[in-house]
């Protein structure tokens, strides 16, 4: 059963930046069109540009709980889906009577008391208000995405001595890419798609602004253009938005009001976590 979580455009931007959330009008309306049509939400994007934080805000935003299934190289069904108890199904076997028939036991050790189950199944059950995070589906294997198939297109579960799950309620779907490798087109057209990047300038001061209340604005102003300064350099890793807010919170800690360069050379670490990026920072920022 579809039931929509926000009224309009304008509740989407007011209750995420509630939970903390900053949003421009592309990601206010596709987060809208994908609670409003029940559609899956695929967000792609560079390292640390908010697409986890994303799916987490909607959960909090809802009122929904968040279940996650972070995506690895390996990942597999019984770690996605459901995979059976064999240790409780072994001694059920053990504890039967000799004379039991196997019929009998078969239909007894495969039932709902014998199911484990994982992230994608425990999200199509739910009744309640649910927000399904997969994680960086870009890292799973080919394999993976077709145990997604079914969830995204029908929100149901065949499990084969059980028969088909379908949700009762339909979770809000929000699948993360970082685009190391190209998804099927077979998911993607079963999502909506919003590409995030890094913000402008005026939206990240105004993030560190909203997550870090007790910064001066002067001083928030001057850590995101260093910030966009580091960005523009051929880095290994990016400074994230989230690691803009710690910073901030690094700032703060110190008792820094300004960001000289002693302050810059002093916390770099905060932001850049490559030896290689400290040195080309140093030199370009030039940082004695």
């Amino acid at each position: 059963m579809l039931t929509p979580q926000f009224a309009s455009v304008a509740d989407v931007q007011s209750r995420l930046s509630a939970a903390g959330y900053l949003t421009d009008d592309a990601i206010a309306t596709t987060v809208f069109l994908a609670d409003r049509l029940g559609k899956p939400l695929l967000v792609e994007g560079p390292a640390g540009v908010g697409k986890t934080e994303l799916a987490k805000a909607v959960a909090e935003a809802t009122g929904s709980a968040l279940i996650r299934l972070q995506c690895y190289e390996g990942l597999d069904e019984a770690r996605a889906l459901y995979e059976w108890n064999y240790k409780k199904q072994l001694l059920r076997i053990q504890a039967a009577h000799d004379d039991a028939a196997w019929d009998d036991i078969h239909d007894d050790v495969f039932a709902e008391e014998f199911l484990l189950s994982r992230p994608l199944l425990t999200a199509i059950r739910r009744e309640d208000p649910t927000v399904l995070l997969v994680d960086e589906t870009d890292k799973a294997d080919v394999e993976v995405e077709g145990l997604l198939l079914e969830v995204l297109s029908d929100f149901q579960v065949t499990i084969p001595e059980l028969g088909t799950i379908t949700a009762a309620r339909r979770p809000i779907v929000v699948l993360t890419s970082n685009a190391t490798r190209e998804l099927s087109e077979a998911l993607k057209r079963r999502c909506l798609y919003l590409h995030l990047d890094y913000p402008t300038a005026e939206r990240e001061k105004a993030i560190v602004l909203s997550r870090v209340p007790e910064i001066a604005e002067q001083l928030a102003d001057s850590l995101v253009r260093t910030v966009r300064a580091l960005r523009s350099m051929e880095l290994k890793k990016s400074p994230s938005i989230s690691e803009s807010i710690d910073w901030a919170r690094t700032l703060l800690a110190l008792g820094l009001d300004t960001l000289d360069e002693a302050a810059v050379k002093g916390t770099l670490g905060v932001v850049l976590k490559h030896a290689s990026d400290h040195e080309r920072a140093g030199t370009q920022l030039k940082l004695d």
